[in-house]
Formats: structure tokens, sequence, C-alpha cells
């Protein structure tokens, strides 16, 4: 048995991932990584996550260059939640979102509706080539 069996995986062998920036605590974005996604993770020191949409490994900032140096992985309680502490890289300021933003929590609720409360720091066309 090893850490990765410690970890309990939902029924598609997925782990929700909530990555915080480390230096300011800002939650930067929610993403699902796979035991292959965790064990590349550990290895590079970099987040690599498991795009559900692509159906295969991405690793942040693979095409954006905007990547997670990963300073710190916590489990929570029931040990199905994980928790990255990482340096977002590649920009100043720092963007973790495709749309250009810092994070990926971007949008407020006020008075029935969400609004962006958050700059984009640079065109998401500019980002994705």
């Amino acid at each position: 048995m090893t850490w990765i069996d410690d970890i309990r995986w939902d029924r598609d062998g997925l782990l929700p991932v909530i990555a915080q920036e480390a230096a300011s605590g800002d939650v930067l974005m929610f993403a699902w990584m796979n035991r292959e996604a965790l064990a590349r993770t550990a290895e590079l020191g970099e987040a690599v996550y498991w795009s559900r949409s692509r159906g295969r490994l991405w690793h942040k900032g693979e095409e954006s260059g905007h990547t997670q140096r990963v300073r710190e992985m916590r489990l929570d309680c029931d040990r199905d939640v994980l928790l990255l502490k990482v340096d977002q890289l590649g920009h100043e300021p720092p963007i973790a979102c495709h749309t250009g933003r810092h994070s990926c929590f971007f949008e407020r609720y006020d008075n029935g509706a969400w609004h962006a409360v958050e700059p984009v720091l640079e065109d998401p066309e500019r980002i994705y080539r």
C-alpha cells in the first residue's frame, strides 16, 4: 500500500483539488486529479490535473506558461479532498484562470445576480494560442 492508496477516490477514480496561493491565501482554482496526476504532481513539484473535458492529464500552464509550483499538499480529514498550496508562476501579477484573471473565483453574488469583481489581467486570446 502506498500514500496514494490512503486517499478516498470517488467512483470515477478522481479526487477534488483546491489550489490555494501560498503567499496570499487566495483560492485560485478547483480541479480534479486521478492517481497518475497526483503521482506526477508529487514527482514534478508542479500541479498536474486530470482534465475531464479533454480526457487526459493536464500540466497546469502547458499552453499558457502559467504554472503552479507546489509548496505543500494537504489531505482533508475524510481523505477525499486535496489542498495544494502553490506559487502561481509565469506572469506578474499571477494568473491562474483561463479568463486571464488571478483566480477562477472572480464572480460574487449580489442582489440576485453574479457580478465579476476581479479584473482581467491579460487577454485570454494572448495567453492561449
